[in-house]
This record gives structure tokens, sequence and C-alpha cells, in this order.
């Protein structure tokens, strides 16, 4: 006799309320799981291949914290949270399928669900009120500066993306109608990526600031595709076996101009930091990001920068010194000043045009920020 299948709305298991769809969060990070707040506190994750236990509880576990990383780590079960979980959800219809199968496929998603008890709640309120007084300049500036891009245009004036529309608009530097065709038709953003594939070194500069304000434009309407070219390009940046031109610039300056969606992707730039091919395009973009937010590079381990300064390549000295400036690094001013002098010249990538200056001029530039900053 055939199993008769039952559906169920999912429900938190803590108060029994039906629970919304998880979305993705706000700010985009790598290995992220929908995630969704039920009404009586308690946050959730949801895994629809129900392989990722560990890592699905630890981001729930985090996001519940305000994400903040080193108060989740302090928690212990039971005593500070309490965790549950709902088995063989069905993300594409929102159900619980009680027989584990639905239409010949298997249900094998997991809902996981972590509520802090209330002390460990209101800390982590407080410590995420404290965190966002603390950038509150920063964000205001970062709202006043967000770019809205031209409304989606009807379905029925969509456009198609081409290589030869693509690498057109791209030669004419048409930011806005590159956003246009973004929006209508995703293979725009793969079409640029593949022009990062140049021998010029001064064409990659500026096809990855382009992509960057391509990317500014499109993820005000449509931040997902943006976050699965990240991913791509972190992907192809860690292939040994894959050229990566141009794709750590086009990284930051993805992050560079939209740090209040894809900040989060700051510190897996680090990775690729100790990698003489790539070394000098992390340190300009992280240079690009601090331009913005700062708070995201001081979050980072940014103490093992200062050596760079006796970097023998003067091009790494000099944006070292640039982005010790930006971030306000007054536990550097010593080590700038030792460099102050060094008139070694070198090309400064800066909105995708190359501009000559010198290790002195940087490292002059930085004292002063940082002397006013006092």
């Amino acid at each position: 006799m055939k199993k008769k299948i039952i559906k169920r709305p999912p429900w938190c298991p803590f108060c029994g309320q039906r629970v919304g769809k998880a979305t993705d969060a706000v700010e985009r990070k790598m290995n992220e799981f929908p995630v969704g707040r039920c009404q009586c506190g308690a946050v959730y994750s949801c895994d629809v291949t129900g392989h990722n236990v560990g890592a699905a509880m630890v981001e729930t576990l985090v996001y519940a914290c305000g994400d903040n990383s080193e108060l989740a780590w302090e928690l212990y079960p039971e005593e500070d949270y309490l965790t549950g979980r709902v088995e063989n959800y069905d993300e594409m219809t929102h159900q619980v399928i009680d027989t584990g199968n639905l239409d010949g496929r298997p249900v094998r998603g997991v809902l996981y669900f972590v509520r802090l008890h209330t002390e460990m709640a209101e800390l982590a309120e407080r410590l995420s009120t404290n965190k966002d007084q603390k950038n509150e300049d920063i964000q205001a500036a970062i709202v006043k500066k967000a770019i809205s891009p031209p409304p989606p245009r009807p379905k029925k004036d969509r456009q198609r993306a081409t290589k030869k529309n693509v690498a057109e608009l791209a030669d004419q530097y048409d930011v806005e109608k590159l956003a246009e065709l973004s929006l209508d038709d995703k293979k725009t953003l793969r079409f640029l990526q593949r022009r990062l594939y140049d021998p010029m070194e001064e064409s990659r500069w500026k096809t990855a600031w382009l992509i960057g304000e391509v990317c500014a434009r499109v993820s005000t309407y449509d931040p997902g595709q943006v976050s699965e070219l990240l991913h791509r390009l972190f992907e192809a940046c860690s292939d040994s076996a894959a050229a990566n031109w141009g794709m750590v610039e086009t990284l930051g300056a993805v992050i560079a101009q939209r740090p209040d969606i894809f900040g989060a992707f700051t510190k897996h730039l680090l990775n690729y930091l100790g990698d003489d091919s790539t070394q000098l395009q992390v340190i300009w973009a992280l240079t690009e990001i601090a331009g913005t937010r700062p708070d995201l590079i001081r979050d980072t381990p940014f103490f093992n920068l200062f050596h760079f300064l006796s970097h023998p390549k003067a091009e790494v000295r000099g944006y070292i010194a640039r982005l010790l400036g930006r971030i306000k690094a007054t536990e550097a001013a010593i080590q700038l000043m030792e460099v102050s002098g060094d008139q070694s010249s070198f090309t400064l990538w800066e909105g995708g045009v190359p501009v000559k200056t010198t290790v002195a001029q940087e490292a002059t530039k930085a004292i002063q920020a940082i002397h006013k900053e006092k």
C-alpha cells in the first residue's frame, strides 16, 4: 500500500510558531546559508542537503550573536543557548515532508535553530549597538554614496547579452548600459569577466574597475548575481592551474564600491597575500576598500602588513603607505617616517587610470592623515 505523503509548514521547535522561508542575509559571506528569524527570538539557517551540520550550526550561532564570532566562540550549549532542528524540509515548496520523498525526489533539507538565553541575547544586542554607533559616520557616508541603478525594464523590452554588444559597451566604458544589460541578462557579467584575460596590464586594471562600477549598480537590485561572480573569482584565484589575471583587482573593486553588501569578503583576500603573483593586487584591493570602509581592514590582522614598508618593490611600499594612511594606523607612524624620504616612483592605479607618484608622496599623505586624526 502506497504511503500517504504528509506535508506540513515548518515550525519553530522552541515556540511552535510557523516560520518563513530562509533568505540570504543582507551582508554576503563565503559559504553562506539562507537564514531567518522567528518571532520568539530564535534564528535559523537552511541546509538543503542535510550534510553540512557543523557549518550550518556554526553560522547560525554566529548569526544569533549579531555576527560577532568572538562572542559565539565563548558560549556554551545549554548553558548559554539552545539548539533545535526540523528535518525532511523541502526548500522548493517550503514544506516538511514526513516521508522524506516528494514526486520521486529525495527531501533531505534541515532547518537548524539557535535561541540564545535572555542574558546572552541582551549582551549580543549591546555589542551590536556599540559597533553600530562606532561606525555610524562611516555607514552614513555609505548611504550617501549608494548608487541607484535605473529601474528594471519591462520584460518585453529586455535585452540579450552577446559577446559583441558587451564588448562594444565595455570599449565605450558605458557603465549605465552595462548595468541595465546585466539586470536583463546575467551572462553580461560572465562576458565582462572574460575580458580580464588580456595580456595588456592596463586593460586588465581598466576592466576590473569597470566591473566594479557595473556591480555597484547591479547589486542594488540583484546582489545575488554579484555574489555569484565573487565566488567564481575566489575559486579561480584558488585554482593553481588557472590564470588569475585581473581577478584580485576585480574582487577589490567590487567590494570597495559596495562594502555595505560585500564587506564580509574582505578577509578572504588575505589568503592571496603570500603569493608574489597576487601580492601587489591584494594590497591595492585592501587600499581601495579602506577608502570607504577602513574598519573592515582594521578588523583583519593588519599589523602583519607593516613589514611591507621595507619591501624591495617600490609599488608595494607605496601602496602599503597609502593603505596605512587610509586606516589612520598610528601604530605605524614611525615606520612611515622612515620611508617619507623614499623618492622611488611607481604607477598608482586609481579608478582604472594609471597615476605616477612616489613612495615619499604616499608616505607623507599617510603621516598627514594620521596626525589629522590625532
